[in-house]
């Protein structure tokens, strides 16, 4: 009875790390994919789409319509969940786990996808839209530190996903909600000739594997375990 009963645990675990196995290889093969999209959508973008629809964008002047947008893109500047993943760390975390890790995750998502898109504008140096209307000049030259250079990625297209995401696993009932702010807000940096389409998506992408890395390896047990 008891050789039976280790039988069935032994079979039962080997059947849990078969599938926890099979799930790493699912994320790996979506992660993989998604990376091989973007390295095909990127360049496509910046010499194909990037001039076309920011010039269309560059064209619309209707001042509302511009204010009413900037206010939209500053819900993508990072102190807003940065202030709000540490006060629900703060508030929750003698009374539940998931929502004071869920509070942790947005704090580090954001900081940390932040760090990236600086990291990666300085290295790379793309000329900002305005430079382009303005100069003609187009395309990336590296080593900036200079506003006007620190175009790819967008760092607040990577804010709005990587807050979106965290967002989305705390409160997974609100999950297209604030998928589709994030969207919103990553898009307005294109209307209002802050970024190229191409940035917005590298820095979108950047945002949400953040978190999904963040996620996997460091909260998922503490949110959901």
């Amino acid at each position: 009875m008891a050789n039976r009963f280790s039988g069935t645990c032994a079979k039962r675990k080997g059947e849990d790390n078969l599938n926890q196995r099979e799930v790493a290889i699912t994320k790996t093969q979506s992660a993989a994919l998604s990376a091989m999209a973007a390295a095909v959508c990127i360049p496509i973008g910046y010499f194909l789409v990037d001039i076309p629809v920011t010039g269309y964008f560059h064209s619309l002047r209707e001042r509302s319509f511009i204010d009413a947008l900037r206010l939209v893109t500053s819900l993508g500047e990072s102190q807003w969940y940065l202030v709000a993943g540490l006060c629900l760390w703060i508030v929750f975390r003698k009374r539940s786990d998931r929502t004071a890790f869920g509070g942790m995750l947005l704090f580090s998502s954001v900081a940390l996808s932040g760090i990236a898109a600086n990291l990666f504008k300085t290295l790379l140096g793309r000329a900002r839209p305005h430079l382009y209307f303005k100069e003609g000049i187009y395309g990336f030259d590296f080593f900036h530190i200079d506003y006007s250079w620190l175009s790819f990625p967008s760092g607040h297209a990577a804010t709005a996903l990587g807050a979106a995401s965290a967002l989305a696993l705390l409160f997974p009932g609100y999950r297209a909600a604030f998928y589709s702010a994030g969207l919103v807000i990553a898009t307005s940096r294109i209307v209002l000739n802050e970024h190229y389409p191409s940035d917005v998506i590298a820095g979108s992408l950047l945002g949400y594997y953040t978190t999904v890395y963040l996620y996997h390896r460091f909260f998922r047990e503490k949110m959901h375990g």
